[in-house]
């Protein structure tokens, strides 16, 4: 938990990893992408504070120990949500997988939610597999990457008969939170199959998901704002606007924020860290004493404390059924609150 100047924040980090990138486990005549993938990552660290950077060779695969010190002990997070994100074209044992995730969700139940994931390539065994993992984790949420090469596939659509196959199938088994990778792009994917005009379609049709849209469809924001603003289930994933841009491009960060609240609004924003590119330590530090920088944008609502609360942990835990403590949870009526677990499961 975080407090800063009498204020208790309850935090939840709603898009982090436990990723093995590290060269043993690169696919056999694949090694040029999943060596260019993981350095393109750690390209992206560099956007932190100096102090936060790390070796390459530690930023292929974090220990168990150090993922659970700069989320838990240094990063101020009380509940983590893993996404799972394969890349089986690359690493072997995938990227980080919903297996990988689940053994640290296993022994800190507490402290970890794991979202598993589905690929609408993979067919009928995709299916099971999916299946299964739902039935073994219990996951309320799945991530979905439409730009992961498969086989001579570079990408897919939210809106391709196949994936609709499965988005009803994770209604069945009560998956509500699709969490979509619509964002800046990762050596060697194309950035076109990141964008997100096929959410559009799907939140219509899914009324009873919410996709959350990480990176917030960056570089087109004005794209996803316009899109979110008319789809009540459509939410903002911060990660890459908060770790990306806060410390590196202040004045760009704090438009993307203004167009955020003003379209989306505080409501409907997730805090995620995109642990390990970057550790939550500092941004959740910056954005609690974040305002903007100055005058020119002043036709941007304003971000309050409250706001703040919301969006570092009281609107994932709403989506998710997290419990809040009391000290943490807003005035009744005021925005996101606590909702039963078996409420979210159930719907």
């Amino acid at each position: 938990m975080y407090e800063k100047d009498g204020e208790k924040y309850f935090i939840v980090d709603s898009h982090m990893h436990f990723w093995d990138a590290s060269p043993a486990n690169w696919v056999k005549g694949a090694e040029q992408y999943a060596k260019g993938w993981i350095e393109c990552f750690h390209a992206y660290q560099g956007l932190g504070p100096a102090e936060t950077h790390q070796p390459i060779e530690e930023f292929q695969k974090v220990s168990e120990e150090q993922l659970m010190r700069e989320e838990f002990e240094e990063g101020y997070v009380d509940v983590a949500i893993f996404q799972s994100t394969y890349l089986r074209e690359w690493y072997t044992n995938g990227f980080n997988t919903t297996e990988r995730n689940g053994s640290l969700f296993e022994k800190y139940p507490d402290k970890f939610r794991v979202n598993t994931r589905f690929d609408p390539r993979d067919g009928d065994a995709g299916m099971r597999e999916f299946e299964a993992n739902v039935a073994k984790y219990k996951p309320l949420g799945a991530k979905l990457y439409t730009a992961e090469w498969n086989g001579d596939s570079r990408g897919y659509k939210l809106t391709d008969p196949e994936c609709y196959r499965f988005l009803e199938r994770a209604q069945e088994l009560g998956i509500k939170n699709i969490h979509v990778h619509k964002g800046p792009t990762i050596w060697p994917l194309d950035k076109d199959a990141f964008d997100v005009a096929d959410v559009d379609h799907a939140a219509t049709d899914f009324q009873g998901l919410n996709f959350i849209v990480e990176h917030v469809g960056l570089p087109r924001i004005e794209d996803f704002c316009f899109m979110a603003t008319q789809e009540p289930n459509v939410y903002a994933g911060l990660s890459v606007v908060i770790g990306g841009l806060m410390h590196a491009r202040p004045k760009f960060f704090a438009k993307v924020m203004g167009e955020l609240l003003f379209w989306v609004g505080e409501d409907k924003m997730t805090f995620g860290s995109d642990y390990n590119i970057w550790t939550p330590k500092w941004q959740i530090e910056g954005l609690v004493d974040w305002d903007y920088p100055s005058d020119e944008f002043s036709d941007y609502p304003r971000l309050g404390t409250d706001g703040k609360k919301k969006i570092l942990g009281l609107n994932a835990a709403k989506l998710y059924g997290i419990e809040v403590p009391k000290e943490c949870q807003l005035p009744a009526g005021d925005g996101a609150q606590l909702v039963d677990e078996r409420e979210v499961a159930q719907a």
